[in-house]
């Protein structure tokens, strides 16, 4: 039994993590301090003063470890890595970890080349990013691509004697590996795309213009042409970046916009003076939440996962650990960064503009978030009054059963609430007890292990007193869609009953074009009308359903169904399965040619062409 005063009384004074757990040994949250013994007794005294939020969290703790470390600033990445591990409920945590594209030039090559790339690593190339649109990216590298043709193969150009590539012989390289172009006016381009890269536009388009009046001063209007299109490209690339600062600084600037329980969090990124993106984080669960505390724990978690660091970072108000933050940041970027609230001039104009724009987002946020909760209520009320339920169905959970000729039969479980898939909640089913193509049995199968599973879960859970927590199976729906008709509902419904669940169970039916075509429920088909939500609702959820089971019967098929298939028929080897897969494609044409077909392909004869003939036929009665 954890203890938790003895176990306070042997807390260090020393830098370091702590991670409090509930009664199921979660973690629930995850902090970090300059003393674990001051910080987290802290919790446990006067419980009354802390916010409503750490209250309830307080309540639920059973106990915590923590991790000793050298420094604040250790103990800081650790605690910014373990939060994005574990994603502890009491924690506020960015949802979305992105890493965005760079563009690499690797200068040290001997011939160096333009790559785009999402990590960042310590190999003595040039970064260039990152780019918040990844199709700025790609027009960027477009560009370069037209005007600098520079290789893109990764060949040894030192020791490498094969024949010039396909890009070489369409104008696409300039072929350093078969001569084309000499090492130092292939350097010369490399030079120029540094400059573009680099912000340097201007200089690298006036050399341009030079290199262009020389080609048409010596009467060479093809090359001069060619100069003025590079020109108007470059021209047109730069018009799309928003010149913000007369320097050449990397900055990042910082505001967020409250209502209620919602903090919107807005990110503009500036580089080499140009406004490149901007990016929005939406928080839950803020309201009782400082707005220091909130812009703290942002910064601290959003650059944890960034792999490119501003030299300075702006924000609309100070932070917690200042210091350290910067110190933090500065070992990271391996200069020095700073992070601060401007008071007057552009920047504090500018930051004010990312506030503008935060609250603007949160706004056309609440409003989608609305008019998702009206769509929602209104075509579930319209589904309960369809099938005369008892309640709402908040959340639904849809069936699918996918095999071919009854190999690797896989059963697939959607959840949508509100209206909305939850794809957290999805599962998948390998078939184990049931063999053929036996739809009927696989659904059971599948409905008797996820109910079976919900009940000992539930079970656990009231024991402990902790009914309201979530487990993977312990919350039931309050409606059940079976892909299929009154066979499938019946099928589905005879579980339920053996397990002693009362949920209501519909199918999903399909037209003879394999097309939603209604319901059928309590013994009768419902035939919906198409223009309706309702409509719209079950056609979603019965091709979710059906795309997820796919998807996984394809998954497992790739890997195991030519052994289970082809490797049964008689006089079918190694090299004659290759050759039909090679021909046909997919085991599905196989099993659709004709004995001619068959005969066609290299290494069969018509004796093993009617045998695999026959094999399929054979599976279809």
């Amino acid at each position: 039994m954890f203890d938790i005063k003895e176990q306070l009384k042997k807390l260090p004074e020393k830098p370091g993590v702590y991670i409090m757990k509930d009664e199921m040994e979660d973690i629930i949250y995850i902090g970090k301090s300059k003393s674990l013994k001051k910080r987290v007794s802290q919790y446990f005294r006067s419980q009354k003063s802390h916010l409503p939020k750490v209250q309830a969290m307080v309540k639920c703790i059973k106990e915590f470890e923590y991790i000793i470390t050298d420094t604040e600033v250790e103990a800081l990445i650790l605690e910014a890595n373990l939060i994005k591990k574990h994603k502890p409920r009491y924690n506020i945590a960015l949802k979305d970890d992105k890493n965005y594209p760079y563009i690499k030039v690797t200068i040290k090559d001997k011939y160096p080349r333009v790559l785009k790339t999402r990590k960042i690593i310590k190999d003595n190339a040039k970064y260039f990013g990152p780019y918040i649109n990844v199709d700025a990216v790609n027009k960027t590298l477009q560009i370069i691509e037209e005007l600098f043709p520079l290789r893109k193969c990764n060949r040894n150009l030192e020791t490498n004697k094969d024949r010039p590539c396909l890009n070489y012989h369409i104008k696409k390289c300039l072929g350093p590996c078969n001569k084309g172009i000499t090492h130092n006016e292939y350097m010369e381009l490399v030079d120029q795309i540094l400059l573009l890269l680099g912000g340097k536009h201007d200089i690298l388009v006036n050399k341009l213009e030079e290199k262009m009046l020389e080609a048409s001063q010596q009467l060479d209007f093809e090359r001069a042409a060619k100069y003025r299109d590079s020109i108007g490209a470059l021209n047109n690339l730069m018009e799309r970046q928003k010149i913000i600062s007369t320097s050449d600084a990397n900055q990042d600037y910082i505001s967020m916009a409250r209502s209620n329980d919602r903090t919107c969090m807005m990110i503009f990124f500036v580089r080499n003076g140009k406004l490149i993106g901007r990016e929005q984080h939406v928080l839950e669960g803020t309201e009782d939440v400082e707005r220091k505390e909130i812009l703290t724990t942002f910064v601290k978690q959003f650059y944890s996962g960034s792999a490119f660091i501003p030299k300075e970072i702006l924000v609309d108000e100070g932070i917690e650990d200042e210091e350290l933050i910067e110190s933090w940041l500065t070992q990271k970027r391996g200069n020095k960064v700073t992070v601060k609230m401007p008071l007057k001039g552009e920047k504090k104009k500018l930051v004010e503009l990312v506030h503008k724009n935060a609250v603007e987002y949160l706004v056309k946020f609440e409003q989608k978030i609305n008019s998702e909760r009206d769509y929602s209520e209104t075509v579930l009320n319209e589904l309960k009054e369809l099938l005369s339920l008892d309640k709402v169905p908040k959340r639904i959970e849809a069936y699918d059963i996918s095999n071919i000729y009854g190999v690797f039969s896989v059963g697939s479980m959607v959840v949508f609430e509100n209206g909305k898939p939850l794809n957290s909640a999805y599962r998948r089913f390998k078939i184990r007890t049931i063999e053929g193509p036996n739809d009927y049995g696989s659904m059971q199968e599948v409905l008797f292990r996820r109910f079976k599973r919900g009940i000992e879960e539930k079970e656990a859970l009231e024991k402990q007193g902790m009914s309201d927590i979530e487990g993977k199976f312990s919350f039931f729906p309050d409606l059940i869609l079976a892909d299929g008709g009154k066979g499938q509902v019946s099928a589905v419904k005879d579980v339920l009953t053996a397990l002693g669940v009362n949920i209501p169970v519909a199918g999903m039916v399909k037209d003879d074009k394999h097309r939603t075509k209604g319901i059928t429920f309590e013994g009768r088909e419902i035939v919906l009308d198409k223009r309706s939500l309702g409509f719209r609702l079950i056609a979603k959820i019965q091709d979710e359903v059906h795309r997820f089971a796919i998807t996984y019967h394809k998954t497992l098929r790739d890997k195991s169904l030519i052994q289970s298939v082809l490797d049964d028929i008689t006089g079918i080897g190694k090299k004659r399965k290759s050759e039909l897969l090679k021909h046909f494609g997919s085991i599905e044409r196989i099993r659709k040619a004709s004995i001619d077909e068959l005969k066609d392909v290299e290494g069969m004869n018509e004796k093993i062409a009617n045998t695999v003939y026959e094999f399929f036929k054979k599976r279809e009665k």
